[in-house]
């Protein structure tokens, strides 16, 4: 068993974060996952909104290792978060469910605000990478590390890009209300003057 974890801290209010994690997939910078499905999503009666995701990847893993477990390119996790706004915190656990009975990854995202600066975000990952019944255990597990690593980056760099995507989109609101309210001034202007005897 190895386990990983890391912390990194984006520069943006939880609520974007947050925003931009469920809005992550598709994205130019994770290529790899292929799918992403809600299976179940409700308000529990604490008012956390509760998912269950199931998401389909394509893992890279080299050839001979695809042969070694058995599996082809596609591969299943499956995912169980909790958004707690009252809390500001969101966690997402996720498992794969391919080839889980050779290979246990099980993975935990944390986003919460930043201890010290309240506009950041603390982003917490821990994954327990299990091995069971194979030989060279150890390299494998630590090849899936390796993965996990290059995996957490790239998710890094999509989030800022999602994150980017949705100001642009928030900007583009506000001008589209700014072009919307300046006509309304036009067209009140207008009559006005309509009004006005000559």
């Amino acid at each position: 068993m190895k386990i990983w974890t890391s912390e990194h801290v984006f520069e943006h209010p939880w609520e974007t974060v947050v925003q931009a994690a469920w809005r992550k997939y598709p994205n130019p910078h994770n290529p790899t996952v292929v799918g992403l499905d809600v299976i179940d999503r409700h308000v529990d009666k604490q008012g956390r909104l509760v998912s269950h995701r199931l998401m389909c990847t394509e893992w890279g893993l080299p050839m001979w290792v695809q042969k070694l477990v058995g599996v082809d390119r596609a591969c299943y996790a499956s995912e169980h978060s909790v958004v707690d706004r009252k809390r500001k915190t969101f966690v997402l656990r996720t498992n794969n469910v391919t080839f889980s009975n050779l290979v246990a990854i099980n993975e935990q995202l944390t986003y919460s605000p930043h201890p010290t600066d309240k506009k950041s975000t603390l982003l917490k990952q821990e994954a327990i990478i299990t091995v069971h019944g194979m030989r060279l255990s150890s390299y494998l597990e630590q090849l899936v590390v390796n993965t996990c690593s290059s995996k957490a980056t790239q998710g890094r760099v999509a989030m800022e890009w999602v994150i980017g995507k949705i100001n642009t989109e928030v900007k583009d609101l506000a001008k589209g209300v700014k072009g919307i309210k300046h006509n309304l001034e036009n067209i009140a202007t207008k009559a006005e003057n309509l009004e006005s005897p000559l």
